[in-house]
């Protein structure tokens, strides 16, 4: 039986790792290189690097901190692959497919894209006629609106003419290889997933869903894993501030059963 993935996300936002509550605030919380090398360490199942941010002003503000003050995606992206020995997802800003085949010449295992999927659907298909479905994945920002599941664009700011379970359907036939959901709602609250948002986008698919959007508890994870089709559960903010955290988070799915890949360590 396939297992199920545990995976980190990291946000990155203008140089900054950055926590994100609801898509409108977001808080800092160190160095986006520091968190991968220990996400590697803690032997993670894989790595979703996700830039959020709104321009190209890539800028700490620390030279202070000993480490490089990188000005360019690319150039973080560079030393990413320096200090990560798993499959990375890196997305944010991609428009083009040179933008796809700069990103896996870096450190790139898959790629995730939202905005230009939305802005041409037909996007998707040349990404995957090109590159392969295996390694596209498309990010969808969801909210629930009049009872119905909405797809957000601009970063969960505007709300699209598409409801959820026919754009994921879209993007499958498009030629996705996976789709990441986050529940804008969910995000940052720690109330847990939205399990009625996933439930409906694992119904409606036969490619791998990812969970994402509002871990507070290792419990959460457990929830969708039983409650739901998808075929891995992500999180951001509750990674941050444990130390071992990864490791900690799959003892305790292993340990009440859940088919995912054990420490490789443990006995």
């Amino acid at each position: 039986m396939k297992k199920k993935r545990l995976i980190p996300v990291v946000l990155l936002r203008n140089g900054w790792l950055v926590q994100s509550k609801e898509f409108k605030r977001y808080q800092n919380i160190g160095n986006p290189m520091s968190s991968v090398k220990r996400f590697s360490e803690w032997e993670s199942d894989e790595l979703i690097y996700l830039n959020i941010s709104r321009d190209e002003s890539f800028d700490m503000r620390r030279d202070d901190l000993g480490h490089p003050n990188h000005h360019t995606l690319l150039d973080i992206l560079a030393d990413v692959s320096k200090v990560t020995f798993m499959p990375i997802t890196v997305g944010g800003g991609i428009r083009t497919l040179d933008d796809i085949q700069t990103r896996l010449s870096l450190c790139a295992d898959k790629v995730s894209i939202n905005t230009q999927a939305l802005a041409d659907p037909n996007f998707i298909y040349s990404s995957s006629r090109e590159f392969g479905s295996q390694c596209i994945i498309v990010s969808i920002d969801a909210r629930r609106i009049d009872n119905q599941y909405v797809v957000m664009g601009d970063g969960g700011r505007e709300i699209t003419p598409h409801k959820v379970k026919d754009w994921v359907k879209k993007m499958e036939d498009s030629g996705a290889g996976e789709l990441l959901i986050n529940s804008v709602d969910r995000d940052g609250t720690k109330t847990g997933y939205d399990i009625e948002l996933l439930d409906e986008v694992a119904n409606a698919v036969n490619i791998p869903v990812i969970a994402l959007g509002g871990v507070g508890d290792f419990s959460h994870f457990a929830e969708a894993l039983s409650e739901t089709n998808v075929d891995a559960v992500a999180a951001a903010n509750i990674f941050q501030y444990m130390d071992q955290s990864v490791f900690l988070a799959k003892n305790y799915l292993v340990d009440r059963g859940y088919n995912i890949r054990k420490i490789f360590n443990r006995k």
